[in-house]
């Protein structure tokens, strides 16, 4: 069901969030929070993507504010994420994510060398000790030969995954079979939540772990249907949310992620503001799954600039427009 435009917009908010630290090259995160029959929800599609591909976005965001979901467990278990910091700023990062036995690193940022990357790595293994699970990021920006070099350096610190470390799923086959013997498990993130048909990746054996975010694939009904045809192991993450939109993955992870695996689900973190005054931070290492109260005060406090406000809401107008048509 595809409610009015008018029924969307009529307690919709768009806020601007300032960030602890620069992640994917953002330091404020704009989203449209908006309140639907279930509850609060998010469509917060990054600036840079096109309207056909922020349809996912908005399918998510009335899944969640239109369906009453049934929460499959209390809490889940979620990773520290560490953006790309100098090695001496690591502990700092770590200490926002009280619990968290799980750590992802990002790594190949733009600026920075395979030397930042594997000091860095090495920086969270001493803090968080042999026994914690280490995951890395590339956001697909290395070549298959980078790719190859950078886990050939960082293998030695017992990986659980790296994150597509390459952009294309012919790239993550052909790394997978080269480093077949470094025991390091590829992981794709862009290759399922930005693709046309999100199970090439499981077709193509071009992934060990499938990483998937309840917005991009819209929502959490549509992702679980991707987990469950995709057959691979599951892990499910952020898409840089709100907390209102991190609620959202909660119910995902709870419902359809592996065992054994930790949810990048603690960004809550990462941000200096957030839309309720009880955000999703991690406690005990894990996400209460539970949807955001959102704060009036709050919203109005961070509230987007007019012009911001418009082209959200403007952006909002032309998607649901194609949703109509489709």
């Amino acid at each position: 069901m595809l409610p009015d435009l008018a029924d969307l917009t009529a307690d919709a908010h768009v806020v601007a969030l300032p960030m602890r630290v620069r992640f994917r090259g953002i330091t404020i995160r704009e989203a449209l929070v908006l309140r639907g029959p279930a509850g609060w929800t998010e469509f917060s599609p990054f600036v840079e993507y096109d309207d056909a591909e922020a349809t996912a976005w908005l399918r998510a965001a009335i899944d969640f504010g239109w369906t009453d979901h049934e929460p499959a467990a209390d809490s889940v278990p979620v990773n520290a994420t560490v953006p790309a910091v100098p090695a001496d700023r690591v502990a700092e990062v770590l200490a926002r994510y009280p619990g968290c036995t799980t750590a992802k690193v990002k790594v190949a940022e733009p600026g920075t060398t395979l030397e930042d990357d594997v000091d860095r790595v090495t920086a969270v293994r001493r803090v968080m000790g042999p026994d914690a699970a280490v995951r890395v990021d590339a956001n697909g920006l290395w070549t298959v030969d980078q790719a190859v070099r950078a886990l050939e350096s960082l293998a030695p610190l017992d990986l659980q995954y790296a994150e597509q470390p390459v952009r294309s799923v012919p790239e993550l086959a052909d790394l997978r079979r080269r480093t077949s013997g470094l025991g390091v498990a590829i992981a794709a993130d862009e290759s399922v939540r930005r693709a046309a048909d999100p199970l090439a990746v499981a077709r193509a054996g071009a992934a060990d772990v499938l990483v998937v975010k309840a917005q991009p694939l819209g929502g959490v009904t549509a992702a679980q249907r991707v987990v469950a045809e995709a057959g691979l192991p599951c892990v499910v993450s952020s898409a840089l949310d709100t907390s209102v939109g991190l609620g959202m993955g909660a119910f995902l992870a709870a419902a359809a992620m592996s065992p054994g695996y930790a949810a990048g689900l603690g960004t809550a973190a990462m941000f200096e503001a957030d839309v309720t005054a009880t955000p999703l931070l991690p406690v005990g290492g894990r996400v209460a799954v539970r949807r955001a109260e959102v704060s009036v005060e709050l919203l109005e406090r961070h509230a987007a600039a007019p012009e911001r406000r418009a082209w959200w809401l403007d952006r909002l107008r032309r998607t649901h427009a194609l949703l109509a048509a489709a």
